[in-house]
């Protein structure tokens, strides 16, 4: 079933139960995919990969926002924002643990004989690629700098 599929599924369910905060989330979501879809180039469905990444920037977007709101002292909005995230990430697959993703970031260190910060890029470019869906970046990039310091 397609993302866009399980988002209507899931904002029907979500009319029914009146609520407000999931519906928004799960709008934001559709108008993104239609966004996506109607770009000039792109393919009329969304590769698997390509809704992963979707679902990932928008859950990265609410987060982003939670903090700065919580910096302002705004306790309210950042839950709201939390909130969003939260019903986001029911779509993306499941994410991996920190030990997991050091695992897999000292498999590549090794495998590429990276030494140094020198070598973070390509580190960081295999990892990212292989951990695709299933962390996010910021997480990786700080286990990487930590392996090879």
């Amino acid at each position: 079933m397609s993302l866009q599929t399980e988002v209507m599924i899931a904002m029907k369910a979500a009319m029914k139960a009146k609520d407000q905060n999931a519906l928004a989330s799960l709008r934001a979501v559709k108008s993104a995919i239609l966004t996506a879809q109607t770009e000039s180039g792109a393919a009329a469905e969304l590769s698997e990969d390509d809704e992963i990444k979707l679902l990932q920037k928008l859950v990265k977007q609410r987060k982003d926002s939670a903090v700065i709101y919580q910096e302002q002292g705004r306790e309210e909005m950042a839950e709201e924002e939390l909130a969003q995230a939260s019903v986001i990430e029911q779509f993306l697959p499941e994410q991996l643990s920190e030990e997991e993703i050091e695992k897999v970031v000292v498999a590549i260190i090794e495998k590429t004989g990276a030494s140094g910060m020198q070598d973070m890029g390509k580190v960081m470019g295999m990892a990212s690629g292989e951990l695709a869906g299933k962390a996010d970046g910021k997480t990786i990039s700080t286990i990487v700098k930590k392996k090879l310091a």
